[in-house]
């Protein structure tokens, strides 16, 4: 009877393990597409799912550096093993909008002093990559050093 008691609470804890494994994680989409439709659709219809400044943009036609980047990143990307992350490009230009097929790539963002390198996710779509990689070091409100008062430069 024992047996049987420690067969059954097995097999709870193993369908409680498989419902984990089994957990289903919710679907990227933008503006209702999903990531596998947005990789299909043509640069003009992708452009209609856009905000205004970023419609305005790629209607004008990409330049010649951001078709450069793009094609960078898709050697980078087809170089990589299946399942690895590419390396890393470097790229001075942070007003260049995330598209779909930049997703999984890894951009080193020049930031005025050094290349922060940035992974490429679903979220950042249509968004500008200046906006994941910050030009300031942001101030530290701490203790005051010298030269804060007047007290703190006299020196016995």
């Amino acid at each position: 009877m024992a047996d049987e008691k420690d067969e059954t609470e097995m097999t709870e804890e193993e369908r409680v393990a498989a419902l984990k494994k089994k957990r289903t994680f919710k679907k990227f989409q933008y503006r209702g597409k999903e990531l596998d439709s947005l990789l299909d659709l043509t640069v003009d219809e992708l452009v209609q799912l856009f905000p205004a400044r970023a419609r305005r943009r790629l209607s004008r036609g990409l330049k010649r550096k951001p078709k450069a980047l793009i094609t960078r990143l898709r050697k980078a990307k087809k170089e990589a093993a299946p399942g690895e992350r590419p390396r890393g490009i470097k790229t001075h230009l942070r007003n260049m909008i995330i598209m779909p097929e930049m997703i999984g790539s890894v951009v080193g963002i020049y930031n005025g002093k050094v290349f922060q390198g940035i992974e490429i996710l679903p979220d950042m779509v249509g968004m500008y990559l200046g906006e994941f990689c910050i030009t300031y070091k942001p101030v530290l409100h701490g203790n005051p050093g010298i030269g804060s008062t007047h007290s703190s430069r006299f020196i016995p």
